[in-house]
């Protein structure tokens, strides 16, 4: 079996780590294409570096630009890869232009799609990734679903005999670094200057546009944030840097502290040395209930709703309309007695999912 995985962004290297992990104990062609969405090393270098994950065969290098520009690119990029590749299989993940961008490319050839992570929905059409989770679920040939909730959307939309149940490959990552960090297998996490590991603090990123590119709703997030009881490690992503600067806004005030985001063993770190987390990340949202840290995200609704249960997610869409004490007790509040459920699977997830691409094609699914 000929596999192509076709990534760009960070949650994607994530998931790659486990998906190429699985691959290599098998006799499959697995190659791997970046399309370079997220061109900062920050977000990706490391990641490949830090994560285990062979170098990519072909790095098509698009970088920034608006959702058309950078989703036409990739297309234009990566259409005579896979016609020179002709895969049987083009695994694409999550919600990403590139994720789109890669369905796209691959049924226009008529080369089989299977989308990772197919399902997730947070009917929230203002969100891009809304559209490309729909949009890429629907041309997909093969959807691996990560939870029971996601096979019931897909259900609800027609598409329940081309869904399976994979569970979550990102579990696998998470897990195996969680066990790594706590065995004293990685150093400790590169912490923004004024934060205590030892201390109480909270870990916070912020980079959707909802909540960065207008000036009054950012300033006022920030505000927020800089008011908390509790030092704040907020972890800049480069999207935010450019939209705090083009808008004006100090992002190092009050409570916070400033730093560069983490490779993925450093994140998990700071996660598991944090109180809690502040959010607007469907991927740390989750990483947060896996390192068992209470997350408040700072979203109206989140496409894992598994993380509701019992409080150890809080969507709070506007904290600055909350009063200065109830934002500080959603905030810092503590983590619940009960202990969550395993709702993402067990940390086999992509075993699973070669198993089930060799399936699919064999024909026998």
């Amino acid at each position: 079996m000929k596999v192509v995985s076709i990534v760009g962004a960070r949650p994607q290297l994530v998931k790659l780590a486990a998906v190429a992990a699985a691959f290599a104990g098998t006799g499959h062609q697995h190659s791997i294409v970046h399309t370079g969405q997220h061109y900062d090393a920050d977000l990706s270098d490391v990641f490949f570096s830090g994560l285990g994950i062979p170098d990519p065969d072909v790095h098509l290098g698009v970088g920034s630009g608006s959702h058309g520009a950078q989703t036409g690119s990739v297309l234009t990029a990566l259409d005579p890869v896979l016609a020179a590749e002709k895969p049987d299989w083009v695994l694409v993940y999550g919600d990403t232009n590139s994720t789109l961008a890669g369905a796209l490319s691959a049924v226009k050839q008529h080369l089989p799609v299977a989308h990772l992570e197919a399902g997730l929905r947070s009917f929230n059409r203002r969100m891009p990734e809304e559209h490309n989770r729909v949009l890429t679920d629907h041309c997909a040939d093969l959807l691996l679903a990560p939870t029971a909730e996601a096979m019931r959307h897909l259900a609800n939309e027609g598409l329940a005999h081309r869904a399976r149940l994979a569970g979550d490959v990102m579990v696998d990552i998470c897990l195996r670094i969680r066990d790594a960090v706590l065995a004293g297998r990685c150093p400790a996490p590169s912490l923004p200057e004024g934060i205590d590991p030892d201390g109480p603090f909270l870990l916070a990123t912020l980079h959707r546009p909802d909540n960065t590119d207008d000036p009054e709703r950012l300033s006022a997030i920030v505000t927020a944030l800089a008011g908390l009881p509790v030092p704040v490690a907020l972890l800049a992503h480069p999207r935010l840097v450019a939209r705090a600067g083009q808008h004006g806004i100090d992002l190092a005030q009050g409570s916070i502290r400033v730093g560069r985001p983490l490779p993925y063993a450093g994140l998990v770190a700071a996660v598991l040395a944090s109180s809690g987390v502040v959010t607007d990340s469907g991927g740390l949202q989750k990483e947060a209930f896996l390192l068992d840290r209470v997350c408040t995200t700072v979203r109206p609704e989140t496409e894992w709703v598994e993380t509701l249960e019992d409080g150890w997610n809080q969507l709070v869409a506007d904290p600055h309309e909350l009063a200065a004490d109830a934002w500080a007790a959603v905030a810092t509040r503590p983590a619940p007695r009960a202990p969550h459920g395993a709702p993402y699977g067990n940390g086999t997830a992509a075993v699973r999912v070669v198993e089930l691409m060799e399936q699919a094609l064999d024909g026998r699914t």
